[in-house]
């Protein structure tokens, strides 16, 4: 699993535009900025769309106050599903939403867990992390089932 103090892996992401679905790769994300990045298992699925996302959204002007550059919420979904979600949970620019539709991202940094009991397959871990120009300088990753230590409070709390 990643931790502290290591460099965020390159990796290709997939978020759409006004073209259609278009790749970025992590180091186009991370490079030179700070980044607050969170993960979590599923769009549209219960504490995601109840509470995790709408958090950093509703939380977004004290993150960018604290310099944070991008603010990206990351799942194993594609790019159309981000898109949907992001419109019905009233992103608009305030949240990057970043599909890694293969779980390559989530793979490459350990954070994968085994949602076939439950129909979903491989998905992320629920986590969040702060990474400047590509370093993860904290990282909250959450005990299975629980919302914690990844919310949009805490993360300002380790700002």
């Amino acid at each position: 699993m990643i931790k502290v103090g290591d460099r965020i892996p390159s990796v290709k992401l997939k978020h759409m535009t006004a073209d259609g679905p278009k790749d970025i790769t992590t180091d186009e994300l991370f490079k030179g900025k700070k980044v607050v990045l969170f993960a979590l298992p599923g769009a549209f699925t219960p504490t995601c769309s109840a509470k995790h996302l709408p958090g950093f959204v509703t939380k977004a002007g004290e993150l960018k106050a604290k310099g944070v550059d991008t603010i990206a919420c990351l799942s194993v979904n594609d790019a159309f599903v981000m898109s949907a979600w992001g419109k019905d949970q009233k992103v608009e620019d305030k949240v990057l939403m970043l599909a890694d539709g293969n779980g390559d991202f989530t793979r490459a940094v350990g954070l994968e867990m085994d949602g076939t009991g439950y129909g979903m397959g491989k998905r992320s871990r629920r986590y969040a992390l702060v990474a400047q120009d590509g370093v993860v300088k904290t990282l909250n990753v959450e005990n299975p089932g629980a919302f914690e230590v990844s919310s949009a409070e805490a993360v300002l709390k380790a700002l």
